[in-house]
């Protein structure tokens, strides 16, 4: 399952280096080359307490950190936005692999990113997700988790060429943005796995989610 993913996800990869202009992809594949250098120290680490946090979801509700871990650990999963190819296919892959193995555990899934809820609620059409997608507009809880960044001028650029200005849809004009991660805290909100893809074109596997899961009841 996961080397699947990991292998659309490639394929990706290699579509944008063939098919979009050398102008505009070769900053996003210097980037990617980049990133694959961040220093992980300033990222959240296992044994850290994760604080309680509300978010707006798809369609107006709001969700807490304990509304999550309320019957079990919560799978707290961090994407870039609507945009990213990436992070749909990834979403896809969850929603079939990872959500079914779920239940046994009351563990719950949710999908944030820094997009605003209709950014969300168009993530949750396309996909035909049936878990929680959150916006955490800003990045507040992202950036107290160490995970986000900004994006290179030239890679803004690119990225505004292919899929336009990424500050107006998270309503922020901000182009700050979280590294594509996974965390999954216990009942007690202590992190017990946390996984971080400065290579944003490289995910967590389903299996890794569904072993952390398993360790964190």
């Amino acid at each position: 399952m996961g080397n699947e993913l990991n292998r659309e996800l490639a394929a990706i990869r290699e579509h944008v280096r063939e098919a979009v202009p050398a102008e505009v992809a070769g900053p996003l594949v210097a980037d990617v080359e980049r990133k694959k250098d961040v220093d992980p120290a300033k990222f959240a680490k296992v044994g850290d307490v994760l604080p309680d946090f509300a978010l707006p979801g798809a369609r107006g509700e709001r969700v807490s950190l304990a509304d999550l871990t309320a019957e079990g650990p919560a799978v707290l999963v961090f994407y870039r936005g609507g945009w990213c190819p990436y992070c749909n296919l990834t979403l896809r892959t969850y929603q079939q692999e990872v959500l079914p193995g779920l239940a046994a555990s009351g563990a719950r899934l949710a999908a944030i990113s820094p997009e605003l809820p209709d950014g969300s609620l168009s993530t949750v059409e396309s996909n035909e997700l049936a878990f929680d997608v959150l916006s955490d507009v800003g990045n507040v809880v992202a950036r107290s988790l160490g995970i986000t960044f900004r994006p290179e001028s030239d890679v803004q650029g690119a990225m505004a060429t292919l899929v336009g200005d990424i500050g107006a849809r998270n309503g922020t004009g901000d182009w700050e943005l979280p590294h594509p991660a996974v965390l999954v805290a216990g009942r007690d909100r202590v992190i017990r796995f946390v996984d971080v893809h400065p290579d944003y074109t490289t995910r967590t596997t389903p299996e890794q989610i569904l072993a952390a899961v398993a360790d964190a009841r």
